[in-house]
């Protein structure tokens, strides 16, 4: 039977929209403002079987509003805007696709690290305004350390470029077990220990109650002075004042951020006229590639569980839920 799909985007890459339509599937985008209310008003009115959930909020409102949603898959790895509680009280799995832009985002990880390091996007904003700033004061990452917080496919992915940068490799993860480190990677199993010998930090974890603020004043504090930070996974895991202070202070030389504790950043946020802050907007895994991966991998999550009722521990985040 033809199913009705929800993109909560404006566009899905070719390649996932091949195969919706390969299925006969009804496939909705938004169309408006493309924001919470309008997947809410959606939701209300059309019958939607599955959706496929890529930044806006997919709300308890808008699924409670939609009587006949089976499964939700997220184009990407992080629920954190999609009620999982609320989808899991109704009976609907929600999916992810793990590894699908974990090249990417540790691909964009390593840019902005060497940028922050050697101060590539100060200079390069100074030459053109008309000024030749030769500076000398960059940190070669040879022989330094690196932590990683989080040691999924994205953060294993960066330790082996760091190695072959000539870095040390520290990972902090409580959910590795013991043995599983790359070789010339370190598995710590305390955060403190780990921070106080970084020289650059890390982050790649996701977004949950436990992992909010995870590094505040009193982490940022432990780094050794002249430390940067590194962050493509989410802005909240960060206490975004501490962060700006730290900075502000020399504390911490540099950093460089895929994202930040709101999107689109306020024009009043001192991170936007710090000179020793590299800025992207969250596009770590927006590359073509990465972006049809995430797009096949989702469309393969919603219609394998509505056509057979696959479900897969590593790819569904309230799997417990479905355990007989």
């Amino acid at each position: 039977m033809p199913y009705t799909v929800l993109v909560t985007a404006r566009t899905l890459s070719p390649e996932g929209i091949a195969l919706l339509e390969r299925e006969g599937c009804r496939v909705l985008f938004l169309q408006g403002d493309a924001d919470a209310a309008e997947v809410e008003e959606i939701l209300r009115h059309e019958s939607v079987d599955a959706v496929i959930s890529r930044t806006v909020t997919l709300s308890a409102q808008a699924i409670a509003g939609c009587r006949t949603l089976k499964v939700v898959s997220k184009h990407g790895v992080g629920v954190s805007n999609i009620d999982v509680q609320a989808c899991t009280e109704r009976g609907i799995p929600v999916f992810m696709t793990p590894g699908a832009n974990a090249q990417s985002v540790a691909e964009m990880t390593l840019g902005l690290m060497l940028a922050a390091a050697r101060r590539i996007a100060y200079m390069d904003s100074e030459i053109r305004a008309g000024r030749w700033p030769r500076l000398q004061d960059g940190l070669e990452l040879k022989g330094s350390t690196i932590g990683l917080v989080g040691y999924g496919q994205i953060g294993r992915l960066v330790a082996s470029f760091c190695n072959a940068l000539g870095m040390r490799v520290l990972a902090y993860d409580p959910y590795a077990q013991a043995g599983q480190a790359q070789k010339d990677v370190e598995l710590m199993t305390d955060l403190d220990a780990m921070l106080r010998r970084s020289n650059v930090l890390s982050l790649h974890l996701p977004l949950t109650s436990g992992t909010r603020m995870l590094i505040g004043a009193r982490q940022l504090a432990l780094l050794p002075d002249g430390a940067i930070v590194i962050n493509t996974a989410r802005g909240e895991v960060i206490d975004e004042t501490a962060l700006i202070q730290a900075l502000a202070s020399k504390k911490l030389a540099a950093a460089g951020l895929d994202t930040t504790a709101n999107e689109p950043m306020a024009a009043s946020n001192p991170l936007l006229t710090m000179k020793n802050v590299v800025l992207t907007p969250h596009v770590g895994g927006s590359t073509p590639a990465a972006l049809s991966a995430m797009a096949v991998g989702a469309v393969n999550n919603v219609l394998g569980y509505l056509k057979h009722g696959t479900l897969s521990a590593d790819k569904v985040v309230n799997i417990k839920s479905f355990d007989h």
